[in-house]
């Protein structure tokens, strides 16, 4: 069961939003290598604001995602890309509904 998650807000600095894009698409294999994330989701919000959630089953494995690669990776381009630091919000999950 999935009881915990992340959701992260990031903003891209101007006329960096396909470069954004581009690097969330790229950590897609880093996620999948991660067996204490089974749930990594990459959204585009509005024209520059972009956002990440992730479910745990527990706060070790969030911690490990914390820091894990994405999250370095993440951290080692945000100047580059983003126009103010990630926004990263540790949440409970109350329900979930997953594909069988």
């Amino acid at each position: 069961m999935l009881n915990v998650a992340l959701l992260v807000r990031l903003e891209a600095k101007p006329g960096k939003e396909s470069a954004v894009a581009e690097f969330l698409a790229s950590v897609l294999p880093l996620a999948e290598q991660e067996s204490t994330t089974p749930v990594w989701f990459a959204l585009r919000l509005g024209p520059s604001t972009f956002g990440i959630f992730d479910a745990f089953a527990d706060d070790s494995g969030r911690q490990a995602h914390l820091t894990g690669p994405i999250a370095a990776a993440l951290m080692a381009n945000a100047s580059a890309l983003l126009s103010k630091a990630p926004q990263i919000e540790q949440v409970d999950l109350l329900a979930v509904k997953l594909p069988k």
